[in-house]
């Protein structure tokens, strides 16, 4: 059995590949057209314009429902492990919500380009990376109250050291895009798609998308970490009927059907 094959380790590892190429194929794709310059561009702009936005939005619908799915058994999988502990339940229910906003985020930003609804794709965007920001923190912290009995030291240390690199990453976008917008530079420069050296900001401009980059880069990271955890988990769906037909409202004993939520042949 492959290492993907076990449990529902290819969850976490599908949705950093399909995302990694949504921004890839986006970003060639944008290339190619010269709709963006090929240094550090925003990874907005390589989903502004046709035929890439298309592409990109499709995709990252597609990330977003495979993020809930591995946020939800991240969430099932801590509530089977600590059924007792107060404060890991209230965590790990604030994580759920935090990281399915953050999903949300994510189909908002693929869904409303900055060139069209520009407030609506930045309020995705803050949603998308604070959100996403906000539960890595409450996974680490969850990962340190569980050590070591359910988890290991290395792995609390591995994950607060993405988190780490996240904040870092955030606090540097936030600074120089501050900078930027509210600096005697271009007057739309949020519908901006090209840069010269020559720009003023084009130094600010680098450091923001840079740190952007970066900023999804942590994310990829910290969900690979969940890959052998998934290992020991799967999930089954039962079906509890009220009735021998569809249309039949009276209630009667009737056999559940429980399966797993996955064939085994997949």
């Amino acid at each position: 059995m492959w290492w993907f094959q076990q449990g529902l380790s290819f969850l976490p590892s599908a949705l950093v590949i399909w995302t990694a190429a949504a921004f890839i194929f986006s970003y060639i794709t944008a290339i190619v057209l010269h709709h963006v310059d090929p240094v550090l561009p925003y990874i907005s702009d390589t989903g502004t314009l046709s035929p890439e936005k298309c592409l990109f939005g499709t995709m990252l619908n597609i990330a977003a429902v495979l993020c809930i799915a591995t946020i939800y058994v991240r969430y099932k999988q801590v509530h089977a492990l600590s059924p007792e502990e107060n404060r890991i339940i209230k965590l790990n229910k604030a994580g759920l919500v935090i990281g399915f906003l953050s999903c949300l985020g994510l189909s908002v930003v693929a869904n409303f380009q900055k060139t069209t609804i520009f407030v609506v794709h930045i309020c995705g965007a803050v949603l998308t990376f604070g959100m996403g920001s906000l539960y890595m923190f409450v996974q680490t912290i969850l990962s340190y109250k569980m050590q070591p009995k359910i988890h290991g030291k290395q792995i609390f240390w591995i994950r607060l050291f993405i988190l780490i690199w996240c904040g870092v990453s955030a606090l540097s976008m936030m600074i120089s895009s501050s900078l930027l917008h509210h600096g005697r530079f271009d007057t739309y420069i949020d519908q901006k798609l090209h840069w010269n050296p020559e720009d003023k900001g084009y130094v600010l401009h680098l450091i923001t998308t840079a740190a952007e980059w970066s900023m999804s880069l942590s994310f990829f990271g910290f969900f690979l970490t969940y890959i052998r955890d998934f290992q020991k988990i799967s999930l089954q769906v039962e079906v509890n009927l009220h009735g021998l037909t569809l249309y039949d409202t009276a209630p009667c004993p009737t056999n559940n059907e429980r399966t797993g939520l996955l064939p085994r042949d997949l």
